[in-house]
């Protein structure tokens, strides 16, 4: 790694080289780039069991040299009111089911294995009351090794009680915003830091564009701390962000082709999910509510196909949505066929082109962030012609 660092406040806060902020749900691709001098942020509504959390943040603390990392939760800021797991299955209609079953079989994904989890199947991180426990196991690592510095709210200001335990713990928090009243509302609550994410991002987005969105919501929010996600994949985009007043970026597709992604799992060569992101454009991505009941961008297939199709039924709300499709993920990742896979995806996909390590990744943006600012510092000329 060069050692040439870029600083901003929010690196200077950190404690990191980089004002690089990785999303990632893989605890090897979040370690990798901690270590690679960014800040490696955990998603973690995949963990049904707190204790499985529990488990992987003991993983991150072992492997990331001692550096800073943070968690990401989803979290709505009001408190829904919640059934048992029971209560929420019997809310979704038998016809969004038979839909489900029968798309499944007309693609040829196959039933799980004899003795798959299909009661779990389901992510129950987008429960609130599940969100709950991942802020607490999160805050008890936090008080025990101090390594975690930030916890990030995919679903816009955590509930005011959230915010306070993250800050007697010493942990910032941060917020995804969509829109300028967004981004206001999250710094009223408390939240530390907004991550302005335009429609081209993976996941959850709103509808106006990152080159639009990034400086308005600066504009916005005066001195307080933003990041720019969506669309962001290499240092000339970095660099783009950043002149445009931001402190940092946050990125999660760009990782999804990281060699660490698959470190864990089976077989060699990429993985069905990767070979669909490796041959996919910036033009097959989608925005629909059919991951979790809110809009997402997710990676255009045969499966978003037949959510389009006539006579599919409407997505159901959060988080009913995922929990209609949830043993459906299952079954799709446990396939081998590239074009039905399931999987969040920002227009930037359309780079991801190879397999990379982390840390080649991070040098490679840190190398172009720097021939960017130096191809915008030799256009200022004097009157003399000179810079």
């Amino acid at each position: 790694m060069t050692a040439v660092s870029i600083q901003t406040p929010l690196t200077e806060k950190f404690g990191i080289d980089y004002p690089i902020f990785g999303f990632t749900p893989s605890q090897h691709v979040a370690a990798a780039i901690s270590r690679a001098g960014g800040l490696g942020v955990l998603g973690c509504v995949r963990f049904n069991d707190p204790a499985e959390l529990h488990e992987v943040l003991e993983w991150m603390h072992e492997n990331t040299d001692g550096k800073p990392f943070g968690v990401d939760v989803v979290m709505p800021a009001k408190i829904p009111t919640e059934g048992s797991r029971t209560d929420l299955d019997s809310m979704i209609p038998p016809e969004h089911r038979a839909f489900v079953e029968r798309t499944l079989d007309d693609l040829g994904v196959p039933p799980l294995p004899d003795g798959g989890d299909r009661v779990n199947t389901g992510v129950l991180g987008w429960l609130h009351s599940v969100a709950r426990s991942h802020v607490d196991v999160a805050m008890e690592h936090a008080e025990k090794y101090g390594q975690i510095k930030l916890i990030a709210n995919a679903l816009g200001s955590p509930p005011a009680d959230v915010i306070d335990v993250a800050h007697q713990h010493g942990v910032a928090v941060a917020a995804l915003a969509g829109s300028q009243h967004h981004a206001l509302s999250h710094v009223e609550a408390g939240v530390d830091i907004v991550i302005a994410q335009g429609y081209e991002g993976g996941g959850h987005t709103g509808e106006v564009t990152s080159m639009v969105l990034w400086p308005e919501i600066v504009d916005a929010v005066g001195d307080h701390p933003v990041l720019a996600a969506g669309g962001v994949g290499d240092g000339r985009q970095m660099a783009a962000a950043l002149a445009l007043g931001t402190q940092g970026v946050w990125m999660g597709t760009a990782w999804l082709t990281a060699a660490e992604y698959q470190l864990g799992a089976t077989g060699d060569g990429p993985s069905t999910v990767q070979q669909a992101l490796l041959k996919a454009t910036s033009r097959d991505t989608v925005r629909r509510r059919i991951y979790s009941g809110k809009p997402a961008r997710l990676l255009k297939t045969k499966w978003t196909d037949a959510w389009d199709a006539a006579g599919a039924p409407e997505p159901l709300p959060m988080p009913l949505q995922n929990l209609l499709v949830g043993e459906a993920h299952a079954r799709i990742s446990n396939s081998d066929d590239p074009d039905v896979v399931a999987m969040p995806a920002g227009q930037i996909v359309g780079r991801c082109n190879e397999i990379v390590p982390v840390a080649d990744m991070i040098e490679a943006m840190v190398r172009d962030y720097g021939a960017s600012v130096a191809r915008m510092s030799a256009s200022l000329k004097d009157g003399d012609g000179a810079v």
